[in-house]
């Protein structure tokens, strides 16, 4: 299994703009084969000095997939061309972190 962690930062103000783009993609990334988990997440409100926020522009990608294979086929998907010629001008960075269990 292959394990994403995808950390988006949106310009300032564009991130619900991003999240839309990226929820109305998630049903096309679903049924890739290989696809475990693929969904976004924001920092949690109330959660104290435990959490490093990301901060109000930035959300993380949460991915699972069943090879590295099926990683790359994603990557390559036309929905995903698209879903990234949609919100290229929104974003102002992108890391992807690709890992494997410990």
């Amino acid at each position: 299994m292959i394990h994403v962690l995808a950390i988006i930062t949106a310009k300032p103000g564009q991130r619900e703009t991003v999240l839309e783009a990226f929820r109305a993609n998630v049903p096309a990334v679903h049924a890739e084969d290989g696809c475990i988990e693929y969904g976004a997440a924001i920092d949690t409100d109330g959660a104290g000095p435990i959490q490093a926020p990301l901060g109000p522009d930035t959300f993380v990608v949460v991915e699972k997939w069943a090879s590295l294979d099926a990683l790359k086929a994603h990557a390559a998907a036309p929905h995903m061309a698209a879903y990234g010629a949609k919100t290229k001008e929104l974003i102002a960075a992108r890391v992807i972190h690709v890992l494997s269990p410990a």
